[in-house]
């Protein structure tokens, strides 16, 4: 069985950044001993304490000197200084972060120091994607051959969790808020996705997770649940514009990030079950976990891909 392709390709695009970058051609490549992410996290782990002391009005300038100090450090140095940015770049980013930050029900970063978290640790995403080229435009991501319809494999019954996409109509959108009215716990509380779209190693691993999920809870535990896959970088300053945490570059805008539903699964007392898979998961070095509260987002490391694509092609057959 053969999944079509629409498009003739997706075009190249600069990264998306708000942030001064290293002139082209003078991104360093990575050395022969890769940052230890280890104790990059620990290293994270430890400044968001900092962070967190330092979280009053008065204290801008007390955590400019931290980050300025912080991000020095060679653990997390290492990491920021081989992504497309480079290390100046991340910092300057980070800070302005910090600066805008306002605190909404939208966003995923409950405070400040989760604000630092979802950005320092998504920096690994793009530390391993550096040289993947964006999805600028929604036209890109729509049309693009290196993604697959998942409505197409979903009819077939080729995926193991599921998605609901954003109602594109006003009587789409009243039947949605009616339907959480009367069963307001019966699926996560999730705009859903804007592009049911999605590379094929991706797929196969989404597919990994469910099956393990699904062996590892009870009977009639839902199947994993996935509230965002790939998306334009049009599409994430939207997001930005309206408040979410939406951090530029991206993963979702390379087309190897998703984020699956974890706060709902309390419910069903499975909760610890999944974060447990995905953490085993990134301590073997197959993802990038980042714990962003209702969901989790994950980003696929590119060692995993050629494995996850052969089992893509297995598991369709083609």
């Amino acid at each position: 069985m053969r999944v079509p392709s629409r498009s003739p390709g997706h075009r190249p695009g600069l990264p998306v950044t708000p942030a001064r970058r290293r002139p082209p051609g003078t991104v360093r490549p990575l050395t022969a001993a890769p940052p230890d992410l280890a104790a990059y996290r620990d290293a994270v782990a430890e400044l968001l304490v900092e962070v967190s002391a330092l979280a009053g009005v008065g204290s801008a300038k007390a955590r400019q000197v931290l980050i300025d100090q912080r991000l020095r450090e060679p653990a997390i140095m290492q990491v920021l200084d081989a992504t497309s940015q480079g290390l100046i770049g991340a910092r300057e980013t980070l800070l302005l972060e910090m600066a805008r930050y306002q605190p909404n029900e939208r966003s995923s970063a409950a405070d400040l120091a989760a604000l630092v978290r979802i950005y320092l640790l998504s920096r690994i995403d793009v530390m391993w994607w550096r040289d993947a080229a964006t999805f600028l435009t929604d036209a890109e991501v729509n049309h693009s051959a290196e993604l697959v319809d998942l409505e197409w494999l979903r009819r077939r019954g080729l995926l193991r969790f599921q998605y609901t996409e954003q109602p594109r109509t006003v009587v789409g959108r009243g039947v949605r808020a009616l339907r959480r009215r009367m069963l307001p716990d019966a699926t996560p509380h999730t705009a859903g996705l804007l592009f049911r779209r999605a590379r094929r190693e991706v797929i196969a691993l989404l597919n990994d997770i469910g099956r393990e999920f699904a062996a590892a809870t009870p009977a009639g535990t839902p199947p994993l649940w996935v509230t965002s896959l790939v998306r334009s970088a049009e599409h994430q300053y939207r997001l930005r514009r309206l408040g979410y945490a939406a951090m530029v570059p991206s993963g979702h805008c390379l087309g190897w990030a998703v984020d699956v539903e974890m706060a709902w699964y309390r419910r069903f007392g499975v909760r610890d079950t999944l974060a447990g898979l995905l953490l085993s998961r990134q301590r073997a070095g197959e993802i990038n976990v980042v714990d962003e509260g209702q969901a989790w987002h994950i980003c696929l490391a590119p060692s995993a891909t050629l494995r996850l694509r052969r089992a893509y092609e297995a598991e369709m057959g083609i």
